[in-house]
């Protein structure tokens, strides 16, 4: 007999592959509607070039945009996992990256402090931004979903102020953009690069692979650890599951709420640092966004697991950089909007149908572990 983990993890992982398959079938359809060639628009996802330094160049920007989704992912995980739903990731990452990168321009420090300073100010000023819908949920019973989404109406415009006011950098003549003053060449964090010349691949263009990956790596584990393997973990888990049981257990749920939101508004604040740190060196107005939105959807499909989270960004990140391949084939970069979305919409569905048909297994065979039982008492 098939062990009870071992089914659930082939329940779940067929169930994703259909998912897949159906997604890219619905896909089809909708380049067909726009006039294209599915064969060559597929195609186009695996096209990184005909030299060995695009095909290099191709996977770090599948990777370098994966870091940055990672982590949101880990942030919406966390709330999750106590029930709770951050919308709010896109405002807490969007005014903890200004912040971090207007304190980190404003000195010069040897590069391990200027950079831990710069990761600090991030997590600290995306918890605390946090704080507020969970201060709102427990004070006075506010949905967290309201109060999240309007703090981040909140956050963006109050991030545009503070670009083209007091965090506003020197503007070249000529410069469209406008960013916050440039952090020193200390604060840069060092790429990875060396992942790809140690097996003789020539370096990534441009800024090559950033380093806030091997952070992202760090963070996952730690969290992992976290969630899995501490009472805090167990804590959170009981509180988001049943807030009067784990009461009566000793368990402060409205403590696990302000606890899950702030941990979850932390990681969200390191969501912009790999761009800052690793490519642009500050703030401005071309900064990548909707990355807090991304994450809702990297978190649901990975199932609010590191390992499952990782995969899941990764394959956004494959999706995002076939947007330049899929124009060559004359195929419009919405396919991947829609190809991303059903994928979201119908490993969703096909997790909640696995999940039944694991708890309907489970339920048969502890029905079967009973009814043997039951035969061999009254044999004796």
């Amino acid at each position: 007999m098939m062990p009870a983990g071992l089914n659930r993890l082939l329940l779940t992982v067929g169930g994703a592959v259909v998912a897949i398959v159906l997604a890219l079938a619905i896909s089809s359809v909708a380049i067909l509607a726009a006039g294209a060639d599915p064969v060559a628009a597929f195609g186009a996802f695996f096209d990184f070039g005909s030299t060995s330094t695009s095909v290099v160049s191709g996977i770090a920007t599948v990777i370098n945009r994966a870091v940055p989704l990672f982590i949101a992912g880990l942030a919406v995980a966390v709330g999750f996992r106590m029930n709770l739903f951050n919308i709010g990731v896109e405002g807490q990452y969007r005014i903890a990256a200004i912040c971090a990168a207007y304190v980190g321009a404003t000195f010069t420090a040897p590069a391990p402090i200027q950079i831990a300073v710069i990761i600090v100010v991030a997590a600290a000023v995306g918890g605390l931004y946090a704080l507020i819908p969970a201060l709102m949920k427990v004070g006075r019973g506010v949905n967290e979903v309201i109060a999240t989404i309007m703090l981040n109406y909140i956050a963006i415009n109050l991030s545009a102020f503070l670009l083209r006011g007091p965090f506003q950098g020197p503007r070249p003549e000529g410069q469209l953009t406008v960013t916050t003053a440039d952090i020193p060449e200390s604060g840069w964090f060092p790429n990875f690069n060396f992942l790809f010349t140690m097996f003789g691949l020539p370096a990534p263009r441009g800024a090559g692979l950033w380093g806030f990956l091997g952070v992202a790596i760090v963070l996952g584990i730690v969290l992992w650890v976290v969630l899995e393997r501490t009472r805090f973990g167990f804590d959170v888990k009981a509180s988001g599951l049943n807030s009067i049981a784990a009461l009566a257990s000793g368990v402060r749920p409205k403590k696990m709420v302000i606890s899950a939101m702030v941990l979850s508004g932390a990681i969200a604040g390191l969501i912009g640092l790999p761009e800052i740190l690793g490519r642009t060196h500050n703030f401005g107005t071309s900064f990548t966004a909707g990355l807090g939105f991304l994450g809702i959807a990297v978190a649901l499909l990975g199932r609010n697991k590191p390992v499952g989270i990782a995969v899941a960004a990764l394959l956004f990140g494959f999706l995002d950089r076939a947007q330049g391949p899929l124009q060559f084939a004359d195929v419009p970069p919405s396919v991947i909007m829609i190809m991303q979305g059903t994928i979201v919409l119908l490993v969703v569905i096909a997790n909640e149908i696995t999940s039944r048909m694991a708890l309907r297994q489970e339920e048969r065979r502890a029905a079967r572990q009973l009814a043997t039982t039951n035969r061999v008492e009254v044999t004796a």
